[in-house]
């Protein structure tokens, strides 16, 4: 049958990303307490285009998925993308997967046991020349409190809840685990999916002993990044839905000094 997609086009532009996004797909991602997590993604693959051609196989990204559903890795990763490059003729590659990801926690005074999910994912590119490069993403729900309010009330102070964005660089291995609690041990007070009344009143007044706003949330998890050797990049952001504010408080670092 006549193949479209290879016949050369003359309008002489290149495109930088050609693909398929937002397909939902069943994928297995390392567990640091289990070894293994099945969970659904939804992936977004892409390849550049030359200027000599028409178009891309759009199938053909489909057709690779079957493999990379088996275990996201940095190794999946690296082969992935080589076989994107050499079924489509692609000089780079890119992978974006962003999934819920679960984790199983007690409550801090009864044990109460249930899952807590959090979206995670990995934005991975390669070229032709060998050099990948892949970014984790976790996206971590988060408990603040009022500092401000805290000083002036005599009676309480608000408190609301939060969302950091965190994507980092790496080196080596680094669980999703790790930054996940990173990030909430940086927080007034990290989230459960299971409270007793003796819980919520620890949790409420672990927050109160320790009020914080989003510059000294992101401030707290940056200093943790540059802790640690094997983070050599982060982008990070903390957002608070604030409850006495018809707006958000944001602050955000990007550890090479760009917005």
């Amino acid at each position: 049958m006549k193949d479209i997609q290879n016949q050369v086009d003359n309008r002489n532009i290149n495109i930088d990303r050609v693909g398929i996004k937002g397909i939902r797909y069943p994928i297995t991602v390392l567990d640091r307490a289990n070894g293994y997590q099945q969970t659904i993604a939804q992936i977004n693959m892409y390849v550049d285009l030359p200027h000599t051609m028409k178009g891309t196989h759009m199938s053909r990204f489909v057709e690779l998925l079957h493999v990379f559903r088996k275990e996201v890795s940095i190794k999946s990763f690296s082969y992935i993308m080589d076989r994107m490059r050499e079924k489509l003729n692609a000089e780079s590659a890119r992978i974006e997967v962003r999934f819920p990801y679960f984790v199983e926690k007690q409550a801090p005074v009864s044990g109460a046991t249930g899952l807590m999910d959090y979206q995670c994912g990995f934005i991975a590119t390669s070229r032709m020349d060998q050099t990948v490069d892949i970014i984790m993403e976790v996206s971590v729900p988060i408990t603040s409190v009022c500092p401000c309010s805290k000083e002036i009330s005599e009676y309480g102070a608000h408190n609301q809840r939060g969302q950091v964005l965190l994507r980092i660089r790496f080196e080596g291995l680094i669980w999703l685990e790790e930054m996940i609690s990173l990030v909430e041990q940086s927080a007034s007070s990290e989230l459960y999916s299971i409270l007793k009344r003796a819980d919520e009143k620890q949790v409420t007044e672990r927050g109160y002993l320790n009020p914080k706003f989003v510059e000294d949330i992101v401030r707290d998890i940056a200093l943790e990044l540059d802790g640690n050797k094997k983070i050599s990049w982060y982008e990070l952001s903390v957002e608070n839905f604030e409850s006495i504010h018809n707006h958000s408080a944001y602050a955000y670092i990007n550890s090479s000094g760009t917005l």
